[in-house]
């Protein structure tokens, strides 16, 4: 996977991750991501969303990270965004965590959709460590290279611009805080919000409100929460 390789990714994320396509290790997840295909397994997210959450969320407009861990494994669910599903789809059970806590934290109603396209387009970096995975396998891609890859997008996010928020759900992305600069942003970790541990500490982070004031506090807007409805209909790019 070189920069050549037809990767759409935006300007500002391309400049500071050039070297990473020309790495070794880009290139050996590249044939690896090929071969899989060729051997008839079904991959998602789809080839043109991989980098869906960097081309989504400008890295000059990032204001607050959630990461996460897989893409969703199912099929029609996944578009390249961390606890995102694509419109028409139910939303999954930690993101109907992540909306209960919303309504607890900010008395926001929760929406009839699991599409977080807003949160992206306002500035929240919603990062897999993995981008990709095959149909039915969660973890399968894990140690395929991805890992290396999101390593370096944190740790470029943490050395772009102070003040930002950083939200760590969970263990996996809890070992991700040596990435960050704690003297630089906000880290705000809880358990994970999927249905084993949602009521042990994420119910009631009220992360939301505190990554708002925090940046009301550094002179930046606030993220809007608030999903509005979305058409079913909506295309995907392939």
């Amino acid at each position: 996977m070189t920069n050549d390789d037809r990767i759409k990714l935006e300007a500002g994320w391309k400049n500071a991750l050039r070297e990473e396509f020309d790495k070794p290790y880009m290139r050996q997840l590249s044939a690896f991501l090929r071969d899989e295909k060729n051997a008839g397994k079904t991959i998602f997210p789809a080839g043109g969303l991989i980098f869906n959450a960097l081309n989504s969320t400008p890295l000059d407009q990032v204001k607050v990270v959630i990461l996460g861990q897989d893409p969703y494994h199912g099929p029609g669910q996944a578009h390249g965004l961390c606890f995102s599903v694509q419109p028409g789809v139910p939303a999954p059970p930690s993101l109907q965590n992540i909306y209960k806590e919303l309504k607890r934290d900010l008395n926001i109603d929760i929406p009839g959709h699991g599409y977080l396209q807003h949160w992206a387009d306002q500035g929240v970096l919603l990062l897999n460590t993995s981008l990709t995975v095959e149909q039915g396998q969660a973890g399968s891609h894990a140690k395929v290279g991805w890992q290396t890859f999101t390593d370096k997008v944190i740790e470029v996010v943490s050395a772009s611009r102070p003040h930002l928020v950083f939200l760590l759900w969970g263990a996996h992305a809890q070992s991700k805080q040596r990435l960050i600069d704690p003297t630089r942003h906000l880290i705000l970790r809880s358990p994970h919000p999927s249905p084993l541990s949602a009521h042990r500490g994420f119910i009631g982070n009220g992360h939301f409100s505190r990554a708002n004031k925090y940046l009301q506090q550094n002179g930046m807007e606030p993220i809007d929460w608030r999903l509005p409805p979305v058409a079913v209909q909506q295309s995907m790019p392939d």
